[in-house]
């Protein structure tokens, strides 16, 4: 499909529908509108018994409505199939039973390192983070840690973060340029979007970027385009990017 029919959160969306599998319990926290959408996504198109997890504790809620402004919105819980409070998905996590978390941060390196506490020294921070939260917790637990963000430069990607929040079990982040793995104790580039190019990746990231063969990600359908009209009619996906 022509880039000039989709735009890069739709790419990002349905890429990350992509990662999901049926049968998978899939949780994703506050401020999560992207994942929120593509998880509804995978359900209706080849993951069904997807399991639904999310902060207000509404498990499979019956759809993003036009009322969910807030991905941590009580409209969660409408329709839903079970209650599932907050406190019992981190159990859950710990005991190795949660497939897939959502998280992100705001400093990332080429160790996995995440950082959501502080930019600067941790004494003296030019700017203080809302520090780790749940992901200091998920993302060591979780069966798959899947980061997103909707910023991709060198002060995002840097060589080394100035304070690890928390370490390790990243599989994959995906950003507006590319999607990185998580591999051999290093982020590699998995593949490079469409509407971006190995030259742009390069210049924007600060760490050698490692990769094996160059691989482009796979653009959103017709029927991609139309099921995200259906299930995210106010575009709320699009609300990181604005």
């Amino acid at each position: 499909m022509k880039t000039s029919l989709y735009r890069v959160v739709d790419l990002m969306t349905c890429a990350i529908a992509n990662m999901l599998s049926d049968h998978e319990t899939v949780f994703h926290g506050v401020s999560s509108h992207l994942p929120m959408v593509a998880i509804q996504l995978a359900k209706q198109k080849h993951a069904p018994n997807l399991v639904h997890l999310n902060i207000p504790g509404g498990v499979n809620p019956a759809s993003i409505s036009e009322e969910c402004y807030s991905s941590a919105s009580g409209n969660l819980l409408k329709g839903a199939e079970a209650y599932f409070p907050l406190e019992q998905i981190f159990d859950l996590s710990m005991r190795g039973k949660l497939d897939v978390a959502f998280l992100s941060g705001v400093q990332f390196d080429i160790h996995g390192n995440v950082n959501a506490s502080v930019i600067g020294s941790y004494k003296k921070p030019k700017v203080r983070l809302p520090g780790g939260a749940g992901s200091a917790v998920l993302i060591p637990t979780a069966k798959k840690a899947i980061i997103w963000r909707t910023k991709h430069d060198r002060r995002t990607f840097v060589e080394q973060v100035d304070f690890i929040t928390t370490r390790g079990n990243v599989w994959k982040i995906v950003t507006p340029l590319c999607i990185f793995i998580f591999k051999n104790g290093k982020l590699h580039l998995e593949s490079i979007h469409p509407t971006s190019s190995l030259e742009e990746v390069k210049e924007n990231t600060g760490f050698e970027l490692l990769y094996d063969d160059i691989k482009f990600t796979t653009p959103p359908t017709e029927e991609d385009l139309k099921l995200l009209k259906k299930i995210d009619p106010k575009d709320f996906r699009s609300l990181e990017f604005k």
